[in-house]
């Protein structure tokens, strides 16, 4: 039997990879389709973004009460790009509603997908 998640952190980190590969796979139907980007692609942009904030405070607070990942800068790295990464497209494309933006949604969703992977990695 494969393992399967034992802690909170890791539940909280498991439901951020499955959001963030649903919004991926909403904004690249959205890409290409080649339609605008929907307000609703927005909208499912900033829960993700809220979701990993929420997952990046609450592996702050493991580290911060004794529960320190193998690599410290590499984990420390995911969680601050797990934060980062989302606003700086979003900001990049604030003005363009184009139907190119949602290609840039679809990236930025995909590097927070891998991001959450890799920051449940340097846990094991």
């Amino acid at each position: 039997m494969p393992d399967l998640p034992t802690t909170a952190l890791d539940q909280l980190t498991w439901v951020c990879v499955a959001y963030a590969a649903v919004v991926t796979v909403a904004a690249l139907v959205v890409t290409l389709r080649r339609i605008p980007r929907p307000p609703l692609l927005d909208s499912t942009v900033w829960v993700l973004e809220l979701l990993m904030a929420v997952r990046a405070v609450a592996g702050l607070g493991t580290m911060l009460k004794g529960d320190r990942p193998a690599e410290m800068s590499a984990h420390i790295g995911y969680l601050v790009a797990s934060v980062c990464v989302l606003p700086i497209a979003m900001q990049s494309i604030a003005d363009d509603r184009g139907r190119w933006s949602s290609g840039v949604v679809t990236v930025a969703a995909l590097a927070v997908t891998v991001v959450a992977v890799r920051l449940q990695m340097t846990l094991a």
